[in-house]
């Protein structure tokens, strides 16, 4: 009898308070099967229509993925492409989908809200954060 090697993905999220205005992710935690799809959930701040997100992992810290306001990302990482993917398909809450998952999607994915004003429009996709310390001179 062959036996079978199973690569499990651990996929956090974070957890949110009792606060009555709160961004609600859903699964809070995810763990899976490598090769499989894992889809996750955002349901911004009442009202707020632009939805980002972030992915944590310990090598690389926090990476921004994209950002919708519409139905499909209006701005996107490098790498977010092919097995990646993000919508709002009601115009409200958002679906992040990895599509197969790998071994190195294994991080804590995040999610963020904002109102709509003139200066996100015009700065806050080119927002892209990281944990990382800065170079010292």
């Amino acid at each position: 009898m062959d036996s079978i090697l199973s690569c499990w993905m651990i996929f956090g999220l974070l957890g949110a308070g009792h606060m009555a205005r709160e961004v609600k992710q859903t699964p809070r935690h995810k763990i899976t099967e490598m090769g499989q799809a894992v889809t996750l959930r955002c349901d911004p701040i009442s009202g707020q229509q632009y939805i980002y997100w972030y992915r944590q992992t310990a090598d690389k810290g926090m990476e921004f993925m994209a950002y919708l306001v519409d139905k499909t990302p209006t701005d996107k990482a490098d790498f977010f492409r092919d097995r990646f993917s993000a919508e709002k398909p009601e115009g409200s809450y958002s679906n992040l989908k990895i599509d197969p998952v790998q071994l190195g999607d294994s991080a804590m994915y995040l999610c963020a809200s904002s109102e709509a004003t003139a200066s996100h429009r015009h700065f806050l996709s080119l927002q892209k954060f990281s944990t990382s310390p800065s170079p010292q001179a």
